[in-house]
């Protein structure tokens, strides 16, 4: 069981706690066996696509290079977990459609008034005051995905009781013991 790679997509807006519930499922994962890479989306667009905008166009370029390491990695066994806003859903959709291991999406979820208040990076603020352009969820669009595998309210919920629900959904498939 711990050689079966799969992709497990966290999106959601920026400070809705991606990153926070990838670490923390991640390190169950390999408490449990598994290899695992967390592929999060600051370090991939630092690493994998500098020099990219935050237009519409080099959004979609940079989920979908994220997804193809995604894909790379689950097809070679490894859980392979994406923390990203990844805001288009058809882009997510498509990644979806290309996987070749299975692909578990999962809506990190927090109303805007949770993340502007958390604004650990200070960006919804600086959106607020003219300072960044193109600020998902304030001045570009986030789409939430409309059938996702599993939804977790982290305004409402500890990051255990979210990454519970996950290991639910994914002992349910037969991707963990």
């Amino acid at each position: 069981m711990a050689e079966r790679g799969f992709v497990l997509w966290f999106t959601g807006l920026s400070g809705a706690g991606k990153s926070t519930l990838a670490e923390f499922v991640g390190k169950r994962l390999k408490e449990l066996g598994h290899k695992v890479e967390i592929l999060d989306g600051d370090e991939v667009r630092e690493n994998l696509s500098k020099g990219l905008g935050f237009s519409k166009e080099d959004r979609d370029i940079n989920i979908r290079r994220i997804g193809f390491v995604a894909n790379l990695l689950a097809r070679n066994g490894v859980v392979s977990i994406t923390a990203a806003i990844s805001p288009y859903r058809e882009v997510r959709d498509e990644l979806r459609a290309k996987a070749q291991a299975a692909f578990v999406e999962v809506f990190v979820d927090a109303p805007l008034a949770v993340v502007e208040q958390r604004d650990v990076k200070g960006l919804y603020a600086k959106a607020r005051a003219g300072k960044v352009a193109q600020m998902t969820g304030v001045s570009d669009p986030y789409e939430p995905p409309l059938k996702p595998e599993v939804v977790v309210k982290t305004g409402e919920e500890p990051v255990e009781a979210s990454a519970e629900r996950i290991f639910s959904y994914l002992r349910g498939r037969g991707l963990v013991g």
